[in-house]
């Protein structure tokens, strides 16, 4: 057969073609494509042209009127339902004629087989034509109107999960461009659909939960047959991989495997005929399972059938057969997989309860001649494959078990740490928070994970309580390796916090700064972390440790101690702190006390050098004698006062000696000498306060000669200008001109 040659599928008289609808599958090959194939409808009414457009869109050949002269002859108009597959197009379509609506033989009254019709149309069908004329549009007693109302009416007993594509074809368009045409169109199926009385589910549903709507025009098949052929093309060319996404049968829900259109129809058809509403999910599942049992007994009678198992049927009988169980599971493997695949396609629950169900048959072809007593045999195997899927399922659950966990410790670990290093008051509220978030992860992860197991729900719970255990195992083991590392913690912030100012500078003890304060401060830092590494708190329970340690460990230092100190100091000579339990404690009272002695201790070198650098810096800056001093020196200096002021000479000598005392202070650096101390700035101005002194006055010389030189190069210009003398005075004047500094002066004498 052609696969374009079209069969019945459904008489004029509604019997549903079972055997030629069997073998047009068969021709056409359908039961290979799967879910690969689309199914298209035409509707409309009768004589309107629906099985030329087919034939030119499809390359079927239904029968169709013919024309003589430009009258219509009516031959033949379709009755029933046919079907054929469409040529040329990928994947596999195949298209429905569906009998006109409004026909002169079934009369005007008549419309139960349109509307069943109709009905089966849509249940079947992936994409469905309604074809119209062009005049129809706008007009109230358009000859399609009756037909889109039937379509929509039916539409309501059909419980289908999937849109289908509505796609009107006007025939015989006009001038009139589509772009005007479309718009009118839709207004008219939209009064149509408001109009259709509908169950109260779907009083406000729109039209569009239901349809794809598509508008196309062909021109006139007998006045421009050139431009409705290369139309028709265009058109056709959608059709091509239809059932892709996006595409005119896109949506595949509620899809029958192809292997299963014929019992599905047939069966879609009995429902309608009797008047039944058809719920397609309800139908697919039947259609399943019809089918898929169809498939078990075929295989199960193939297997019986088998020349492989009949010769090991024959070869038992006279005794044990080597590989015997190598070869059995060879051909129920098979059989098996022979299954899968023509059931692939059906619905997963059915497919695998019937599988299953043929498994255990297959398993139950007792050989009666052998005299076998399976029972044991089948028990033990029973036990091993119990034992089997155990150590499987223990061996992934492990698995997902450790994944988790080891992405708990990574969440966890560091970012505790870091908190614990930076120990306040939001430290641990900060752990709680970071703990509940990484363990609902963890446990949603898991949970989502465990769903594919079958396990009962106390195992599951018990999976997931141990997985949040854990994670708060972590934190507990981080608390308290950071506890062991408490003292060299306390050191290091005292150490910042003393030595650093507020902008985390290093500081200059220059004698302005508060020693005191400020190694209150520090210590109150590390007695801070003391207190917060003290105990785990990630049951938000309050405690007194901060405030116990402070007054135990801050104020008692204070000399005046009272009595409510004293007992405070004996409320750490224990091993547990009031109001936590036992578990939960890092660092005992006993503990933080020998912790602090020893702080206190480790950290004083650090204060004392501090001190000892500002009480330097201190004595580096003040060099003016005391008050008293000062006022000593007035008082028994008056006498010298008087003199001075008696005689002004001693003035200027004084300032001479002011000036040389300055010039020493200068070129000696006595400030920066007695920095390191009195008696090494004093050795060291010991051995340079010679060097200094003769290098001070070869200066003083060095600027005393200047003026001279200044005037003996003067006499030198003014003897070269006036010179009458003789040639001896004037060598002479040359010489003592060529050599001003070195230059000695003549005696008179001479």
């Amino acid at each position: 057969m052609d696969a374009a040659c079209s069969t019945q599928l459904i008489d004029g008289d509604g019997t549903f073609n079972v055997t030629g609808v069997d073998h047009f599958i068969k021709e056409v090959k359908l039961e290979e494509c799967g879910l690969s194939y689309a199914v298209v409808s035409i509707m409309g009414p009768q004589s309107s042209g629906k099985s030329t457009l087919l034939n030119h869109l499809f390359g079927t050949n239904f029968r169709e009127m013919d024309a003589f002269r430009g009258r219509h002859v009516l031959l033949f108009t379709t009755k029933g339902i046919w079907i054929a597959r469409c040529a040329g197009i990928e994947p596999c379509t195949v298209v429905m004629d569906l009998e006109g609506t409004d026909g002169r033989e079934r009369g005007e009254d008549d419309t139960a087989f349109e509307k069943q019709s109709a009905l089966f149309a849509l249940a079947v069908s992936d994409i469905v034509l309604i074809n119209m004329w062009c005049h129809d549009i706008g007009r109230e007693q358009a000859a399609n109107k009756p037909l889109l109302k039937t379509v929509f009416q039916v539409m309501m007993r059909l419980f289908s999960p999937r849109k289908t594509t509505l796609m009107f074809v006007i025939r015989d368009k006009t001038r009139t461009p589509l772009e005007n045409l479309e718009p009118v169109l839709r207004e008219d199926i939209q009064k149509i659909w408001d109009s259709v009385p509908k169950p109260q589910a779907h009083k406000e549903t729109p039209l569009s939960d239901f349809f794809n709507v598509e508008v196309v025009a062909l021109s006139s098949y007998e006045e421009k047959e050139e431009q409705f052929k290369e139309q028709v093309y265009n058109l056709r060319q959608r059709f091509f991989q239809s059932v892709a996404p996006g595409g005119l049968a896109g949506d595949r829900r509620g899809v029958v495997p192809a292997n299963a259109f014929a019992f599905s129809a047939k069966q879609m058809w009995q429902v309608i005929k009797e008047n039944k509403d058809l719920d397609l999910p309800a139908h697919k599942v039947m259609v399943a399972t019809v089918r898929c049992e169809e498939i078990a007994n075929e295989k199960f009678a193939s297997f019986i059938a088998n020349e492989n198992w009949r010769e090991l049927e024959e070869a038992v009988q006279s005794g044990p057969v080597s590989g015997f169980g190598k070869k059995l599971s060879s051909i129920l493997e098979s059989c098996l997989s022979e299954y899968d695949t023509e059931a692939t396609y059906f619905e997963e629950g059915v497919r695998s309860a019937k599988k299953q169900q043929l498994q255990e048959k297959l398993l139950q072809a007792v050989i009666e001649q052998a005299k076998w007593d399976t029972s044991k045999t089948r028990e033990k195997l029973q036990r091993d494959i119990e034992a089997h899927i155990s150590s499987v399922r223990t061996e992934k659950l492990s698995e997902l078990t450790t994944l988790y966990q080891s992405k708990l410790n990574v969440a966890l670990s560091g970012p505790v740490e870091a908190l614990l290093d930076g120990a306040n008051d939001e430290t641990w509220p900060a752990i709680r928070k970071l703990l509940k978030r990484e363990a609902e992860l963890a446990v949603y992860g898991l949970s989502d994970a465990l769903s594919g197991f079958d396990m009962d729900k106390e195992t599951r719970n018990k999976m997931l309580t141990d997985l949040e255990n854990y994670a708060r195992g972590i934190v507990e083991t981080k608390a308290k390796e950071e506890a062991g590392r408490a003292l060299m913690r306390m050191k290091d912030r005292f150490a910042t916090i003393f030595s650093h100012d507020s902008d985390s500078m290093p500081r200059v003890w220059t004698g302005k700064e508060d020693i005191r304060e400020i190694t209150k401060m520090a210590r109150s830092a590390s007695l801070k972390l003391l207190s917060v590494m003290a105990v785990i708190r990630l049951d938000d329970e309050l405690d007194n440790i901060e405030k116990t340690l402070t007054l135990a460990l801050v104020n008692s230092t204070s000399n005046n101690a009272t009595n409510k100190s004293i007992s405070t100091i004996d409320s750490l000579a224990s091993s547990t702190w009031e109001q936590v339990a036992p578990e939960k404690t890092l660092i005992t009272p006993v503990q933080c006390k020998s912790l602090w002695r020893q702080f206190k201790n480790e950290t004083e070198y650090t204060v004392t050098q501090a001190i000892s650098a500002q009480e330097a810096n201190r004595r580096n800056n003040n060099w003016l004698p005391p008050p008293w001093a000062m006022l000593a020196l007035v008082v028994l200096g008056f006498n010298e006062f008087m003199t001075l002021l008696r005689n002004p000479l001693w003035l200027l000598v004084l300032f001479v000696g002011y000036l040389v005392s300055k010039a020493l202070w200068v070129q000696l650096n006595i400030s920066e000498e007695f920095r390191n101390g009195a008696l090494p700035g004093l050795l060291s101005l010991s051995t340079k306060f010679l060097p200094t002194v003769m290098n001070l006055l070869k200066k003083l010389a060095e600027e005393g000669q200047v003026p001279s030189t200044n005037t003996n190069q003067n006499s030198m210009n003014s003897s070269a200008q006036s010179e009458v003398t003789t040639n001896g005075e004037s060598s002479i004047s040359s010489s003592s001109s060529s050599s001003p500094v070195r230059s000695v002066p003549i005696d008179k004498s001479a």
